[in-house]
């Protein structure tokens, strides 16, 4: 009995590492297509190496927002 909860355990340890990775993934492909589509005269990684903290800001927003829409679309 004990081995069969060990094993569920494992196997939702693994389901949300596997969750979370691809949130993390479709979160990075979104914020790049958002960058390219919707910001076209605004290069947020430049700005962001210039030190622009706003643009920091706004980049992780965008990130935060879009894995909390995949993390919920996906459960």
């Amino acid at each position: 009995m004990e081995t069969d909860f060990i094993e569920a355990t494992y196997f939702a340890i693994g389901m949300n590492l596997g969750v979370t990775f691809v949130t993390l993934v479709a979160s990075v492909i979104f914020l790049l297509v958002i960058d390219k589509v919707l910001l076209k005269n605004i290069d947020l990684q430049s700005e962001i190496q210039k030190g622009n903290i706003a643009a920091a800001i706004f980049a992780s927003s965008i990130m935060i927002f879009i894995a909390i829409i995949v993390g919920m679309g996906i459960r």
